[in-house]
C-alpha cells in the first residue's frame, strides 16, 4: 500500500496513526453491515456455502452482478487464489445463488442477475506489488482493496487496482434471450451502428478513461458501465445516438429537450438518474462538463 498519512486538524495538527489491531472477524462484520455504503453492494449472505466452496461474504452489485468478498486472515494465506476458486464454484452453480437472491430480494430481482461479469473482492491489510501484477494478469475480475483503522472511529479503504477484464458471455443463453424479446446485447448494437456512431462512442469512452486511473469499465450485457467504486455512467448506443445514464441528481442540472432528462421515473437500464442523448460532436463537447461532474461526485 502506498504511504498514506491521515491528520486530524480540529485544534492542531496531529497526525493519526493506523492499527492492524482489527479483528477480521470484526472487519467482516462492519463490512457486512456497511456493504453497500462501502462499495455499492447489496449484503446477500455470510459464509455462504455452494458445493465444496464457504465465501466469506456475498452480495449483489448495482448492475445485478454477483460478487463475493474474501478477507485475509494471515499473511500466508493466499486470498486471490481462494477467491477465484470461488468464483469458478459459483459459476457452476448459478442456479444456487438465483435461490438465495430469490429468497433475499424477490423473483424480479432473480430474474436479473447479469452474470457477465461476476466480481470477487479481495481486502487485506497489505498486499504486495506481486499480488496486484499477479491479479492484472488474470484477466479476472478481481479487485485488491487494502485498509487502515485509525482510533476508534476512522476506517480507511484504498482500491490497489482496476481490472479491465472481457465479460464472461454464454452462447447458448445469450442467443436464446436474443430470439425470445428482441433484445440485442450492447457489444451486438456497437458492431451494428454506424461508422459515425462508433467513432464517436469510442471518443466518449476515450475521454471517460482520461478523466482518472481510478475507473474501470465493465461491460454488460445491455450497457457499459464505468464506475470508480459505483457506477458514474452507464452507455447505451443505437442506430443514430448515444445514451448516458450519469449519477447526477436531475435537479442540479438545467434540462434540455432533446439533451437531457430526469429518469427518476422512468425505467432503463443501468444506473443514473440523468439520461444525456449525444448524436453528434457537438452533443458531446456539452456534454463533457456533466460527465467530468459525475466522475468528481462519484
Amino acid at each position: 500500500m502506498s504511504d498514506i498519512k491521515l491528520f486530524s486538524i480540529s485544534d492542531t495538527v496531529v497526525e493519526r496513526t493506523s492499527s492492524e489491531a482489527v479483528l477480521e472477524k470484526e472487519l467482516q462484520n462492519l463490512i457486512e453491515k456497511n456493504m453497500e455504503t462501502f462499495f455499492g453492494v447489496r449484503f446477500l449472505k455470510s459464509e455462504y456455502t455452494i458445493s465444496n466452496g464457504r465465501m466469506d461474504s456475498i452480495g449483489i452489485d448495482e448492475n445485478n452482478s454477483p460478487v463475493i468478498f474474501e478477507y485475509k486472515r494471515s499473511q500466508d494465506e493466499n486470498v486471490i487464489n481462494q477467491g477465484l476458486f470461488y468464483l469458478d464454484r459459483l459459476l457452476d452453480h448459478k442456479a444456487d445463488f438465483k435461490l438465495l437472491v430469490i429468497d433475499k430480494l424477490g423473483m424480479d430481482y432473480a430474474d436479473n442477475i447479469d452474470w457477465s461479469i461476476p466480481c470477487v473482492i479481495c481486502i487485506a491489510h497489505n498486499f504486495t506489488k506481486y499480488d496486484i501484477h499477479a491479479v492484472n494478469q488474470m484477466q479476472r475480475n478481481i479487485k485488491l482493496v487494502s485498509y487502515r483503522k485509525y482510533d476508534n472511529d476512522l476506517i480507511l479503504f484504498e482500491h490497489l487496482n482496476a481490472p479491465t477484464i472481457k465479460p464472461i458471455v454464454d452462447t447458448v443463453s445469450s442467443s436464446t434471450e436474443v430470439k425470445s424479446n428482441g433484445q440485442k446485447t450492447h457489444l451486438e448494437k456497437l458492431a451494428a451502428a454506424s461508422e459515425d456512431i462508433k467513432n464517436l462512442y469510442q471518443s466518449v469512452c476515450d475521454y471517460i478513461e482520461s478523466l482518472g486511473d481510478d475507473i474501470s469499465p465493465n461491460q454488460l450485457k445491455l450497457y457499459l458501465a464505468y464506475k470508480k467504486v459505483q457506477n458514474m455512467v452507464c452507455i447505451e448506443i443505437h442506430n443514430k445516438q448515444i445514451l448516458l445514464f450519469l449519477k447526477l441528481h436531475p435537479d442540479s442540472v438545467k434540462l434540455e429537450k432533446g439533451f437531457s432528462r430526469d429518469m427518476r421515473s422512468i425505467g432503463h437500464y443501468g444506473t443514473g438518474d440523468l439520461q444525456i442523448t449525444i448524436k453528434n460532436a457537438l452533443d458531446f463537447e456539452k456534454a463533457k462538463p456533466l460527465i467530468q461532474r459525475a466522475y468528481l461526485e462519484a
